[in-house]
């Protein structure tokens, strides 16, 4: 599939005389793909049951006729003011226990069954009028499920749909308390109509409830958009998307992905840098105007694999935005590379945020291709220049790295992370960023993955819950092979299991306690390499060779042939050291790459990426600061 670019662009904020004009400049900039229409159902639909679709049609039929594609989003992330006021409690209800209001967006439960009726209502009628339009080539359903922190409701309609969830998963709550431990604390359950949500108890619920109505909360979430896809397909044979934000791990994403044709991610590298990346204040400094060099690909690599092959950037940033602590602009260049840096990872398409600036509502300091008064911003110079260098076919080749993520490990770690700002979340990116300042380019799985042939090495760390089959198909992985820490810490309630941690086949290793480390005390660690231990330790025993022992005397690594436990968080170049030396035994070619640099190859390219504001040198020359450098393989 050829590589291209689109825009998001809102016709009903902009007079009708202009939308020929703009899908004009559109086609004339290179851009082949436009996304309307999902904020819209007050303009559809501006009284129940009553629809004015002329705008909308004229809107398809403008930007068609200059030779645009259409991707069109359901809009069921903004119900109009007449939906809510017909049905108040379908707002979602904060941990709190306070409603979130209508005035934004976003403002609905996932489990209100009768707001679920609405939203599979104007989602037919957007597909049936629209599925066999010839312009619209593309669907998205909903928008940015999670963002605003909207997975998560405690309204009575959820308590009543957790209830029934639980029946269906337990079948009597007599199993349920055996599973949850419930005899603790005299927790026990009568009846599951005994079962309220994890909220404003008087300290920690119990982590086994909680993380159970974290996994209802995703089914909710799964549940909703299958529902739109299975709509959609009834009229159209047009793929359908879903745009994921960055970093929002609220619900599965694999799971959502499974009902669609095409994962896409909305990419804000600087908005992100400043509230996402848990970067610390000198590489927010370094990287204030181009972002983290890791967490735009690590995004990328991910939804390649929620969209089996198929992925999109539905939203890139093209210049300053307006949610972020603070808002700089890019540096000149950083949209180009951006948006390269999305297909050495193969992106079929990337589509910037957006057409034209708008000079009212929550997003006015939002900036887009065009400013409100229509001349160009910078970053429309560089979408065109990107256009103008487009060549050859989306896609990418099998990595020699795998690193498995894990939605239930990161709700687990959440659950109970053991210590002050720890995350799975937080585990895994930095062991993505160590493997790719070593030059690699990786594969990020599912954990459901059985089969690892052609990878050299495979990595899981910090997976919470590893069920036997995973197990068995990590200690018979033909490459190198690292897990934790924490993994298979839990059974799949929440449990401690035993035989103790991690118990797997192979590997003579036993978790013997564990223990979080302050930040300004880290662990001096020796053996295979020299460095430094930070913020989880877990103490081995048992008759694996030892790799790294702390300064207390005890082992923190070990090693059994290709498999290897790692107990220990370790910091960024400790890392970087430990999975070289694995990386070597693996057979693999490593680079240690300087600051911003990193390598990305498709299987016929090679990508040299940037980050830097001055040049490198690579193997293949040269690269520009920022800049990307482009080299065939042979």
């Amino acid at each position: 599939m050829k590589r291209t670019l689109g825009v998001c662009y809102y016709p009903e904020h902009w007079p009708e005389a202009q939308w020929a004009e703009d899908a004009r400049r559109m086609a004339e900039a290179g851009l082949t793909w436009v996304r309307i229409g999902e904020f819209a159902w007050g303009r559809v639909e501006p009284r129940e049951g009553e629809f004015d679709w002329g705008w909308l049609d004229r809107a398809i039929d403008s930007l068609g006729a200059a030779g645009l594609k259409v991707v069109l989003g359901t809009p069921t992330a903004t119900p109009p003011y007449w939906v809510v006021a017909k049905h108040p409690d379908m707002l979602a209800i904060d941990a709190e226990g306070r409603p979130r209001k209508f005035g934004s967006r976003r403002h609905y439960c996932f489990s209100h069954q009768v707001f679920r009726v609405e939203a599979a209502r104007i989602t037919e009628a957007y597909a049936a009028r629209y599925g066999a339009n010839p312009h619209v080539a593309a669907w998205q359903t909903d928008n940015e499920y999670g963002c605003h922190d909207t997975i998560l409701s405690y309204s009575d309609a959820a308590r009543r749909a957790f209830r029934d969830w639980l029946r269906h998963r337990f079948q009597t709550v007599d199993a349920l308390n055996e599973a949850w431990g419930n005899v603790f604390w005299s927790m026990d359950y009568p009846s599951f109509d005994a079962v309220d949500l994890p909220n404003l108890t008087v300290t920690e619920p119990n982590p086994a409830h909680v993380l159970a109505f974290r996994r209802f909360a995703s089914h909710e979430v799964v549940t909703f958009n299958a529902m739109q896809a299975e709509i959609i397909r009834r009229h159209s044979d047009a793929p359908i998307a879903h745009n994921y934000m960055g970093r929002v791990t609220e619900f599965d994403h694999f799971a959502v992905g499974a009902d669609l044709d095409i994962a896409s991610w909305d990419s804000y590298p600087l908005g992100f840098l400043e509230d996402r990346v848990g970067a610390d204040a000198a590489r927010q400094a370094m990287y204030a105007r181009q972002g983290d060099p890791d967490f735009q690909a690590f995004h990328h690599d991910l939804y390649r694999s929620v969209g089996r092959g198929r992925w999109w950037i539905m939203e890139q940033q093209p210049g300053p935005v307006n949610w972020a602590p603070v808002n700089p602009a890019p540096l000149p260049g950083m949209v180009r590379v951006w948006t390269w840096e999305a297909f050495a990872h193969g992106a079929e398409a990337v589509c910037y945020f957006r057409w034209r600036q708008a000079p009212f509502a929550q997003e006015q300091m939002h900036a887009g291709l065009l400013r409100p008064d229509s001349a160009p911003a910078p970053g429309l110079a560089e979408a065109q220049e990107v256009a103008d260098e487009l060549a050859g076919e989306a896609g990418a080749a099998q990595a020699p790295v795998a690193l498995i993520f894990d939605y239930d490990a990161d709700w687990a770690w959440a659950v109970q992370p053991h210590g002050a700002g720890l995350s799975y979340f937080g585990l895994v990116f930095d062991t993505y960023r160590a493997l790719r300042r070593l030059g690699l380019s990786v594969d990020i799985l599912p954990p459901d993955t059985r089969d690892f042939t052609g990878y050299a090495m495979v990595l899981a760390p910090g997976l919470m819950h590893v069920p036997d089959a995973l197990k068995t198909a990590l200690a018979a992985a033909e490459g190198q092979v690292i897990v934790g820490p924490r993994a298979a810490a839990r059974d799949g309630h929440m449990a401690i299991p035993v035989p103790l941690p991690p118990s797997l086949p192979g590997l003579e290793v036993t978790v013997t306690h564990v223990e979080t480390i302050r930040e300004d005390t880290p662990r001096p660690v020796t053996g295979a390499v020299e460095g430094r231990a930070i913020r989880y330790v877990e103490a081995l025993d048992g008759a694996a060779t030892p790799l790294l022992t702390d300064e207390t005397g005890g082992t923190v690594a070990v090693a059994s042939g290709g498999l290897c436990y790692l107990g220990a968080w370790l910091d960024e170049d400790t890392l970087v050291s430990f999975l070289e030396t694995r990386a070597h035994k693996a057979g693999l070619a490593t680079t240690r790459l300087p600051g911003g640099l990193r390598c990305r190859d498709t299987g016929t390219e090679r990508f040299w990426i940037n980050y830097d504001a001055t040049p490198h040198d690579t193997p293949d020359g040269p690269v520009d600061g920022p800049g990307v450098l482009r080299v065939p393989l042979r």
